[in-house]
This record gives structure tokens, C-alpha cells and sequence, in this order.
């Protein structure tokens, strides 16, 4: 896989396996990125307490909302860990840009055949409107 030039292996083995990760990690030179399971900013500690992964990839539902991103952001700061979202851009974008580790915002349009797209890209970057909150309708 290393001559391949993949940029991170996500979720190599089961979530809660820490250690697994932790293994898989050491023994590639591929980044390794976890997190879009993570329940809770206690699970991302057990995971950096690990040395688990590379990249953090919090769920900003499974995270704990707005909330529990906050905290996450906090420990991925503390660790120096790039922290990208999973789904939800119209909202993961707003919390990722105040985000001290931001990496990437993961693009996922999965809500945009019902709603109207306030959130635009161009150039690889992500644009809010001037829209209050979200800018979701």
C-alpha cells in the first residue's frame, strides 16, 4: 500500500481497538486516521492516550455537537493532532474553522437534494454565506 501513495488508512481495525491501531500505525509509514466513530471526546483521548492514530476525524453528531467538538479541538490541540471532520459540511465547516488542528472538511453532500446550497466551494475552498448559523434551508 506505501508505494501507492495513499495519503491515510482510515479505521484500519474495530474503533475500540486502540492498540490494534496503535500497531497497524507503527508498522506503516501511512498516516493513520480514526475518529469518525468516536462517541464522545473521552473515546479521542483513549485513542491519543494510544498513540492510535495520525489524524482525528471526529462526527460532529457522534462527537457531541458543538459541544463535544470544543473539547475534541481542545485535546487535538493539546496533542498536535490534525483534526478533519466526517459529514455534515453545512455544520462541520463552522466548527472545523475554529478549529486550532484543522486538517480537511470532508465533502459529503448527502443533505444537498433537500437543501439549498448556502455552503459553496470553489477552488478547494469552503464559503459561508452571510446567512446567521448554518446558512441551512
Amino acid at each position: 500500500m506505501e508505494a501507492e501513495g495513499i495519503s491515510w488508512i482510515e479505521e484500519p481495525t474495530l474503533q475500540q481497538d486502540y492498540a490494534g491501531h496503535a500497531s497497524i500505525r507503527e508498522a506503516l509509514s501511512i498516516p493513520v486516521q480514526m475518529g469518525e466513530n468516536w462517541y464522545g471526546p473521552d473515546e479521542m483521548q483513549k485513542a491519543v492516550d494510544a498513540k492510535a492514530c495520525d489524524f482525528g476525524m471526529p462526527d460532529l453528531m457522534k462527537i457531541g455537537g458543538v459541544t463535544g467538538w470544543l473539547k475534541a479541538s481542545a485535546i487535538a490541540e493539546q496533542h498536535g493532532l490534525p483534526m478533519s471532520s466526517h459529514i455534515f459540511q453545512e455544520f462541520s465547516a463552522h466548527v472545523l474553522a475554529v478549529s486550532p488542528t484543522a486538517h480537511l472538511l470532508e465533502k459529503m453532500d448527502m443533505a444537498g437534494p433537500v437543501l439549498e446550497p448556502l455552503l459553496k466551494f470553489k477552488d478547494g475552498q469552503a464559503h459561508f454565506g452571510n446567512e446567521a448559523g448554518a446558512g441551512v434551508r
